[in-house]
């Protein structure tokens, strides 16, 4: 059963995870590759390769990814991740994670409480900043995760657009 997750966020002055994730090439590999050698994404990049976005997320850009690691994935109802990655489901898994990459490299100090940014997806996503940084309620656990081509923040859930 595939419980792994998709990419990553924002924030300045967040609670790092208790082990960072570093783009270990100073950020000379795309988020794609990041994401892979971080180790705690599976789920994501299973569902980025599941919905055809990986030559994508592996161009120019730049993006701004708001990752949900594995354990944010694990967190959605049982069964919801299988579901997702159903061929059927390429449409919606397709929305969900592009409702986690904002066009553009958002840096955790180019942020503001109540800010609203578009997505890929075409739907905004609301950051706060007081008392932590947040998108849309997950919480953003470790910023400015630099790759190639963008930006990766790690978050503790999959926010989800209204579908």
């Amino acid at each position: 059963m595939l419980r792994r997750t998709f990419m990553a966020a924002v924030v300045a002055g967040t609670a790092l995870v208790s082990t960072p994730i570093y783009a270990q090439d100073g950020g000379k590999m795309d988020i794609v590759d990041t994401a892979v050698n971080a180790g705690s994404f599976g789920t994501l990049v299973a569902a980025v390769q599941a919905a055809g976005l990986v030559d994508t997320l592996k161009s120019e850009g730049p993006f701004t990814v708001f990752a949900p690691t594995d354990e944010a994935f694990a967190k959605l109802p049982a069964g919801t991740v299988d579901d997702l990655l159903k061929p059927e489901n390429k449409d919606k898994l397709t929305a969900i994670l592009t409702y986690h990459v904002v066009p553009g490299k958002v840096m955790s100090g180019d942020l503001s409480d109540g800010m609203m940014a578009t997505t890929v997806q075409g739907s905004q996503v609301t950051i706060t900043t007081d008392p932590t940084v947040m998108v849309d309620g997950a919480n953003v656990t470790q910023a400015d995760i630099e790759a190639s081509n963008g930006v990766i923040h790690v978050i503790d859930a999959v926010i989800m657009p209204k579908m």
